[in-house]
């Protein structure tokens, strides 16, 4: 990078920091450490809940998700404007009569404290591991922009983070959250006018996108019932509806956003402004993988885009068979160019007669593209057993870094690390409020005082970004990262959902029943996936379906046990009317 983009990530970052630092330096209590003094406004709830979910990994691997699969993964969001709905009209409005902490306390009343910690802990497993791979994304970008080791970028991130996370709390992790979109939003917009700019002149949006449709790569909408395939309408409507349904309702990471609002219509409107805002944001930036796409229809791209595995190959014996290989891909490249500018003119004429016949020729260039890239990949683990085969991470990092103006490539980068810096620390802080709230205070220290629970706090948040920080160093070879986190998410979700779900509407099941129900789901969970048998979305609907039905089974084996209907102190859990 040069010396301006550096100023510009540089400031961007550090008035961040800065910020939170500000925004949370009255921060007394425990209350304000981990909900903000439940006092803040709906945009800044809505933000917030965006900013935890829209991760690095969010602008790192979903355009580079569109520039080799398409836009197909737009619908594993379909599920989530229903989610809100049903949050706002249910979860929102109980956590907020019960002014809890966390979402686990609500489970003690309801049923037991062994349910309680089974929950907290399968949360804590899955969202200490998933934060960690969320650090490791944007470490991805300084060690192959400064081409130095990873496990230092891994590092200055974390540190980085964690300077206003342990000090401020929810509270700055909120406030930095409402500035970091805002950033966010902006440079996005910014980086798809400039892709347009950057196509040759003859070619606009439009043309773009046609270039790119007759490519297979805008197929945003498939309806077929295919339980293999990951991205359908079914999988995004079905099981990602169960998937933002556990993650909004039963994570702390998202829960303890919106109980920050300083009441329930706040929080039900911040979560409202997420429903409607996350697909079309989602969209727009699966959109860029797209015209990125299309820019290098007219340009000769990488064969593969992670240099430092290319840069190997150019100083091993098999050098002189990566040359052939590249020799190839320029000349296979320069006359696919030709096709697509015929293409573009009988598009352009409306020459339907033409249109089939030339994309049959550039699908045929498409394919021998990819047996050439096939051929590069086997020479690399032929060079190196344990080279990085997949460079979907360092698709759009390698365009920016190479097409973009100087001081917008600065701010780009800072997008993504603003992006790390958001999701992280609510993750974080979540993971610390339920180590203290559900696991310290409820068994370790009852009767301290507000003081050794703040400190506590901060103690736990430091663990957990030392933890995670632990796990990002090991989550170099889990391919694409944005798979990645929503297969963990699938592996755990599916069955925080089912506890919760019987928890809200079936009295009847009790505490010991709900308990073995919880256990035998994942244990089947795990072992479908192990297996393959479905697509990982469909994990969350079996998860919460099989907590249920199990549920019932056993509570009819184990028989109606003493106090499985609502305690005298379980009054106030009840689900209070729709207001």
């Amino acid at each position: 990078m040069s010396s301006v983009d550096w100023i510009v990530l540089i400031l961007t970052l550090l008035f961040i920091v800065l910020y939170g630092l500000y925004k949370s330096k009255n921060v007394k209590n425990i209350d304000g450490y981990i909900l903000g003094d439940r006092s803040l406004p709906w945009y800044t709830v809505g933000l917030s809940v965006m900013a935890t979910q829209a991760s690095a990994i969010t602008f790192l691997s979903a355009p580079g998700l569109a520039y080799s699969s398409g836009m197909s993964f737009v619908q594993f969001y379909f599920g989530l404007p229903l989610a809100m709905i049903v949050l706002c009209v249910t979860f929102v409005p109980i956590f907020h009569k019960l002014k809890v902490y966390t979402a686990y306390e609500f489970l003690e009343k309801r049923f037991d404290v062994k349910t309680r910690v089974l929950t907290a802990i399968l949360f804590l497993i899955q969202r200490g591991i998933s934060t960690g791979i969320t650090i490791f994304a944007p470490a991805i970008i300084l060690s192959t922009i400064l081409n130095i080791d990873l496990t230092v970028t891994t590092l200055s991130i974390g540190a980085l983070l964690l300077i206003y996370t342990v000090y401020g709390g929810t509270k700055a992790v909120s406030y930095t959250q409402l500035l970091q979109m805002s950033i966010i939003f902006g440079g996005l917009l910014l980086a798809g006018v400039l892709v347009v700019q950057l196509l040759p002149e003859h070619i606009g949006f439009t043309e773009a996108l046609h270039i790119a449709g007759k490519s297979g790569k805008t197929n945003a909408i498939d309806f077929t019932l295919d339980l293999d395939n990951q991205y359908t309408v079914w999988t995004g409507l079905i099981g990602g509806f169960f998937l933002q349904l556990s993650y909004f309702g039963t994570d702390q990471s998202q829960v303890g956003r919106y109980l920050t609002g300083s009441s329930v219509k706040e929080s039900r409107l911040g979560l409202l402004m997420n429903g409607l805002l996350k697909v079309p944001m989602q969209f727009c930036i699966l959109l860029i993988g797209i015209l990125v796409f299309a820019y290098y229809q007219y340009h000769t791209p990488p064969l593969f885009f992670n240099e430092q595995e290319t840069i190997k190959l150019e100083k091993s014996a098999y050098k002189t068979d990566y040359q052939q290989i590249m020799q190839m891909h320029e000349k296979i490249s320069s006359e696919k160019t030709l096709v697509v500018n015929e293409l573009t003119d009988a598009l352009a004429n409306k020459e339907d007669s033409k249109i089939d016949g030339i994309r049959d020729r550039l699908a045929a260039y498409n394919d021998q593209e990819k047996e050439l890239r096939a051929d590069l990949v086997g020479l690399m683990k032929k060079n190196d057993i344990a080279a990085d085969t997949n460079d979907n991470n360092y698709i759009f990092l390698k365009f920016v870094t190479d097409v973009f103006p100087k001081g917008l490539i600065g701010l780009l980068i800072a997008i993504i690390f603003l992006a790390s810096m958001g999701a992280t620390a609510s993750a974080i802080n979540s993971l610390s409020s339920t180590s203290v709230i559900d696991i310290y205070k409820r068994f370790v220290k009852k009767d301290a005082n507000e003081k050794h629970y703040l400190n506590a706090s901060r103690i736990a948040t430091a663990f957990w970004g030392v933890f995670t920080i632990a796990i990002a160093l090991y989550s170099s070879k889990l391919g694409n990262l944005l798979e990645a986190v929503n297969i963990l998410g699938s592996l755990f979700y599916g069955t925080i959902l089912g506890i919760f779900l019987v928890a809200f509407y079936i009295k009847r099941i009790g505490g010991k029943a709900v308990f073995l129900a919880a256990i035998l789901s994942e244990i089947i969970v795990v072992g479908i996936w192990r297996l393959d048998v479905v697509a990982f979305l469909w994990l969350n609907l079996i998860g919460c379906v099989f907590v249920i039905v199990l549920g019932f089974v056993l509570q009819e084996l184990i028989g109606k046990e003493k106090g499985t209907g609502l305690r005298k102190d379980e009054a106030a859990f009840q689900r209070p009317p729709i207001s």
